[in-house]
């Protein structure tokens, strides 16, 4: 499979199945899309933002809900393998994105996984086994959330400082090699990390030196 970031603002996402599992679908995609959650019974209590509908879809009706809502992506979290599968058939044929939450390391052709994520806006990183070690995920997700500290603020002192620099005719090889030597200052990582430096106050220094030396830093 192809890892791919998809954008969902804007766009609906329906999730068949209240339990559990849906919620946790529920919660990631509501950060970003609307999300409709059809279900008899709601166990779980948090389905962050989500419409709840308390309705039992049958394999029948299921056509009519992807109709009426029209979703980009449906999710089959049911715990009715059968039903699951009608849900996936019915999303496939409207030509919305499916992502079957009931099967562990077995994908139908075309479908979608939702991976581990670790976010430190705008950076994303994403870690996905196939299915086939949901632990292993896990685990990696939390050692790179702290390998990933600072690395939003280090991603806006990047692009920003591009900017600047492009915007003063600072030839392209010299902006690679100003924002190559910021990425790789470990000082830098740290103050960014500990509050000690913000982005702004970094771009401003690394300005200010370079107008300064004339871009003949050492």
């Amino acid at each position: 499979m192809i890892p791919l970031l998809h954008d969902f603002t804007g766009a609906t996402v329906l999730v068949f199945g209240g339990g559990r599992v849906g919620a946790r679908k529920a919660r990631r995609f509501a950060r970003e899309a609307d999300v409709v959650v059809v279900s008899p019974a709601f166990t779980d209590r948090d389905f962050g933002s989500a419409e709840l509908i308390r309705a039992a879809p049958t394999p029948s009706d299921v056509d009519d809900w992807i109709e009426r809502i029209d979703p980009a992506l449906v999710v089959a979290a049911t715990d009715d393998a059968a039903l699951n599968e009608t849900v996936a058939e019915a999303a496939r044929e409207r030509g919305a994105l499916v992502n079957r939450a009931d099967r562990s390391g077995e994908r139908d052709v075309g479908s979608v996984v939702v991976p581990a994520t670790v976010r430190e806006d705008p950076v994303v990183v994403s870690i996905a086994t196939g299915g086939t070690a949901p632990a292993l995920s896990k685990y990696l997700r939390q050692d790179l959330e702290e390998t990933l500290a600072g690395a939003g603020e280090m991603a806006r002192v990047c692009a920003e400082l591009r900017t600047e620099l492009k915007s003063r005719d600072v030839p392209p090889e010299r902006r690679r090699a100003i924002v190559t030597d910021i990425v790789n200052s470990p000082d830098l990582w740290t103050a960014l990390r500990t509050g000690a430096s913000n982005y702004r106050q970094v771009i401003e220094d690394v300005l200010g030196e370079e107008l300064y030396t004339g871009g003949d830093r050492p």
